[in-house]
């Protein structure tokens, strides 16, 4: 039985990336010619344990300009109260239009120092190794440079990784594996012991803020300043979860080496075989890995000319003096906004303070021409819009993205500078450039030609035999079954990219626990230390693995684009929870994963992937599928949590979920919320098989910890704004029952950390602002002008001024007019009170 007391959250090990003056990067696990082990498959390791990190941080906010409400907690499970500036925050001049009211409110900004995902000064690289071989007529594959020294003692198992199957029929071909590197116990030791001394040196910090000094730290007082300062850009960012930029594989093990690899085959007649076929691939910890694909084109084909360990030496120069140290570090908060949003602009503010960082520290915009009298005297250099006129006019040194999902910058390889294009922000299990569009209209097309039943399985065939393939493969990812992409005669580049694909598929940026057991690209030489791993997810070229249905639970022929489930698949075990749900819904005991009746969608997943398959013939974009999917995981692990609490009693998915309880203003309640008592029933009965076989995966023990861990420092712990913002979409509330929603997001929602949590539960695909703006047109007059003081405190901030622009003209209308009413009784309030008009104008 699953109890939030059995939770034990900790932090998993994380290896931070930042980088040097020329914007290196990497994972800092090497020095000198040590030599790290490595392999290819996954070991079992245990995570460390996790800090409990949480600092409150008292927002300061103007309150609404009629009622002063001084009792307004952050956090609703503790008792603290934040001080409120009493005044007026009306402008009459701009109550007139319909543009959101600009001024300077410190809570619409983040209070956290800003700087850099790679800083200047980081001994870290971008590129740690570069790997190239070849194939030999008489010995096969042969590893001929590893730079700056070894990867690994296995050459040759690199070395076939590097040249798959039937690469020499290709003029050209792409693969991608993951190597796991094991750290010795000396390297934990010494990770354990840096832990330590920050934690000490952070407490030491607070002590000092709050005026206890200890006699025997008087002395080192000053000695640790410098030190303490350092530690300060690390501590400023506490709802930023470090983890998920260097280890974003749920804490299993040590980062994962991410390898892009480029073979290359030159027709020779002078050689046995008439071809010489050779490979590069080089090895990060950066999952973004595609965007050195430019560059290893053109280093293997000088290689190809002069195959010498300078031709490499020249390669990992370039891409480690990649300059990324203008690329704004986000919170986990401000990257799912961004990755929810189309938005080019969300977030500009953030780089354009990056631009201005830099230049106050450079002499804020001073020239480094020397002065010449002939010539009239040079501009200072300034801050442009990138591919604007301006700036290609311009001569400043500096730009803003166009889009601020990607930063802009270049490599210089050989004198040539080589644009690249970094994604900002990266969430777990998204690794190189794949696309989930391809994938689904690979599985998707065959299916609506010709529908093939699959044979019924509970975990897999949700929607019984018609079940769409989509949803089989993302069923048999959550339930941890063994998934092959298969691709023969297809490029393993090809059979790669859709393994990549299905693993953001499942994970949708929420959970974790599938790219570490997945190979993109394997062959048959490695098939006994593939069946070792459980859950695994690999992509081959063989068709031999057809042939073995014992080796797999679910084939993805992607030529053909049929998914097949294999004929040894395990049952499906019956489990204490589904019994137990059986007998308390009869009605229900032989619907879930075994119905023969396919027009029954208890699960709506034939709804999600009717929306899905028009989304994508609407031509709608890659981000937007990722984000509907995303939508769709999050909900699949609300109802999983909702179904623990009604089987079980209690569930670990809802981390302190008996806090959401204790409050007023009748913002209590958490979870998933469903339309009536009978559409929950419904879904849970649809989804109970597909539950139970998740409940026992790494995915699921991964999520439980990364919610454990986010908890500890979520901006509102006792409140659950989801579950609020649903009952407003979802159910029809009574004009109480909605004044209590409405009020509770007034009192608790002021800081910029809160502000980008509601923003979180209400993105702009899902209508944005529009069930908060509807507070405008309560029947109680209270509600309306609570709602609009928070639609105020949204427009100025710096994401919600987007969520701002999307609302319609009638609801700004709405808007603008409550806010002149209020403003004209507290004119009248405070002529009764005898003050003047000059004194009015100040407290305004």
């Amino acid at each position: 039985m699953t109890s939030i007391s059995g939770v034990v959250p900790y932090l998993t090990r994380t290896n931070t990336n930042q980088s040097n003056s020329n914007g290196q990067i990497g994972s800092g696990t090497g020095n000198g010619n040590q030599r790290a082990s490595l392999s290819s498959f996954p070991s079992s390791r245990s995570a460390s344990q996790m800090s409990h990190n949480s600092m409150s941080r008292p927002s300061r906010s103007p309150q609404p300009p009629v009622t002063i409400d001084t009792d307004r907690t952050s956090n609703p499970s503790s008792k603290s109260n934040k001080t409120s500036s009493i005044g007026s925050r009306t402008a009459s001049s701009q109550h007139s239009s319909l543009s959101a009211p600009r001024r300077y409110n410190p809570d619409a900004h983040s209070s956290r120092k800003q700087r850099s995902q790679y800083p200047r000064g980081s001994s870290d690289n971008h590129v740690e190794y570069i790997l190239v071989a070849s194939f030999d007529i008489d010995r096969g594959p042969v590893m001929e440079h590893q730079y700056p020294v070894a990867i690994t003692g296995d050459e040759h198992m690199l070395a076939e990784l590097m040249l798959p199957d039937q690469a020499h029929v290709r003029n050209q071909d792409w693969t991608i594996f993951f190597l796991h590197k094991d750290t010795s116990q000396e390297e934990d030791e010494e990770e354990q012991k840096a832990k330590a001394e920050r934690k000490r040196r952070r407490k030491r910090r607070r002590d000092r803020a709050a005026g206890i000094i200890d006699e025997d730290d008087e002395d080192t007082i000053n000695e640790e300043d410098e030190d303490d300062s350092e530690d300060d850009e690390d501590d400023d960012d506490d709802w930023d979860d470090d983890s998920t930029d260097s280890e974003p594989e749920g804490g299993e093990g040590p980062p994962l080496i991410y390898v892009l690899n480029l073979v290359n085959t030159k027709q020779d007649k002078t050689v046995k075989r008439g071809a010489v076929v050779k490979a590069m691939a080089i090895c990060t910890r950066h999952p973004f890995l595609h965007i050195y694909k430019p560059l290893l084109l053109l280093a293997l084909e000088e290689y190809f000319k002069s195959p010498v360990p300078e031709t490499l030496s020249m390669l990992y120069d370039a891409v480690n003096n990649m300059d990324l140290s203008l690329m704004p570090k986000l919170s986990l908060l401000e990257r799912q906004l961004l990755l929810a949003s189309d938005n080019r602009d969300l977030f500009v503010e953030k780089f354009q303070r990056m631009i201005e960082m830099r230049m106050a520290e450079d002499g804020s915009g001073s020239v480094t021409e020397p002065f010449d009298a002939s010539r009239s005297p040079p501009k200072p250099q300034g801050i442009s819009r990138a591919g604007t006129k301006g700036h290609l006019q311009s001569t400043a040194g500096y730009a803003i993205p166009r889009d601020t999902h990607e930063f802009e910058t270049k490599v210089l390889y050989k004198g040539i500078p080589i644009p690249v294009k970094v994604p900002t922000a990266v969430m777990p299990e998204t690794v190189g450039d794949f696309s989930l569009i391809k994938l689904i209209q690979t599985f998707s097309d065959a299916h609506n030609k010709s529908m093939q039943p699959f044979p019924l399985h509970p975990h897999l065939t949700t929607n019984g035999p018609g079940t769409h393939p989509i949803m089989v493969l993302a069923n048999a990812l959550l339930t941890q079954k063994r998934v092959i992409f298969l691709g023969h005669n297809m490029p393993s580049g090809d059979v790669a990219e859709a393994v990549l694909a299905a693993c953001a598929l499942a994970s949708g940026g929420v959970l974790r626990g599938f790219t570490r057991h997945a190979f993109p690209y394997t062959d048959l030489t490695k098939i006994d230390d593939l069946l070792k791993v459980p859950g695994f997810i690999a992509g081959v070229t063989n068709p031999t693995f057809e042939l073995h249905p014992e080796w797999w639970d679910l084939l993805c022929d992607i030529p053909s684009g049929r998914i097949k489930i294999s004929s040894k698949i395990e049952n499906a075990p019956i489990t204490e929870g589904l019994v137990y749900f059986q007998q308390q819904n009869p009605s229900y005991a032989n619907l879930p994963g075994g119905s023969t009746v396919t027009t029954v969608d208890l699960t709506g997943d034939m709804v999600f992937m009717n929306d899905i398959l028009k989304s994508v013939a609407a031509r709608r974009g890659e981000r937007v599928i990722r984000a509907k999917w995303r939508d769709w995981v999050v909900k699949f692990t609300r109802i999983a949590a909702a179904f623990e609490e009604s089987v079980y009693g209690a569930s670990a998915l809802h981390i302190g979920g008996e806090e959401y309880e204790k409050h007023d203003l009748g913002a209590s309640g958490h979870g998933y919320v469903w339309a009536d008592d009978v559409a929950k029933q419904k879904e849970l009965a649809g989804n109970v098989c597909r539950i139970e076989g998740w409940r026992n995966t790494r995915s699921y023990y991964s999520f439980i910890q990364d919610l454990a861990q986010m908890y500890t420092v979520r901006p509102l712990k006792g409140l659950d704004l989801h579950h609020m913002h649903d009952r407003l979409r979802t159910q029809r509330l009574s004009p109480p029952q909605s004044r209590d929603v409405y009020m509770a997001f007034s009192k608790y929602v002021y800081s910029y950390d809160e502000i980008c949590l509601l923003l979180s539960v209400a993105p702009e695909s899902h209508a944005g602002l529009f069930y908060l703006a509807l507070g405008l047109f309560h029947k109680d007059r209270d509600v309306r002008i609570k709602t609009a003081d928070l639609l105020e405190r949204i427009s100025e901030h710096e994401a919600g001024q987007h969520w701002w622009r999307g609302l319609s003209r009638f609801e700004k209308l709405a808007f603008h007019r409550i806010r002149r009413e209020a403003e004209a009784e507290m004119r009248i309030k405070l002529e009764k009170e005898g003050f003047s008009p000059e004194v009015e104008k100040r407290i305004s």
